[in-house]
């Protein structure tokens, strides 16, 4: 993953933070301890000693795991359409949905409005307050 993506311009990081988030974004997929490891902590260093300092770069590393796996998220869906009976195909749905969901990808509403007697109704704007000088 491009460290640009994620890394603030403005702030500097340590050999050990940078290596922290490579693995994170990379070899360790998300494990904390498995990063902290890779990136050549000490032993006594846990996840409350990294992470509250990485907390932005963490979360726009998850929003670009996210969008990276959106098209998957995409032909997994439309997969289902193409063989329903898979095994999972419920979970690998709602799963879909989710990611589909957080990148922004979301189901249109359409919102219908009818009256009960077939005539037509009118939404109009909020009354203006003229103001006097």
């Amino acid at each position: 993953m491009d460290k640009a993506k994620y890394l603030n311009a403005e702030r500097s990081y340590s050999d050990k933070q940078l290596a922290f988030l490579e693995a994170m974004a990379g070899e360790s997929k998300g494990n904390i301890g498995a990063a902290i490891k890779a990136a050549g902590y000490g032993a006594g260093v846990a996840a409350r000693d990294v992470v509250p300092y990485l907390q932005d770069e963490l979360i726009a590393i998850a929003e670009h795991i996210l969008a990276y796996n959106a098209p998957k998220a995409a032909f997994g869906m439309v997969g289902v359409i193409d063989d329903p009976t898979a095994l999972g195909a419920k979970n690998s749905v709602a799963a879909a949905k989710e990611i589909l969901d957080r990148v922004g990808i979301v189901k249109k509403e359409k919102l219908e409005v009818s009256s009960e007697d077939g005539s037509g109704i009118f939404i109009l704007p909020p009354k203006r307050e003229d103001k006097e000088d």
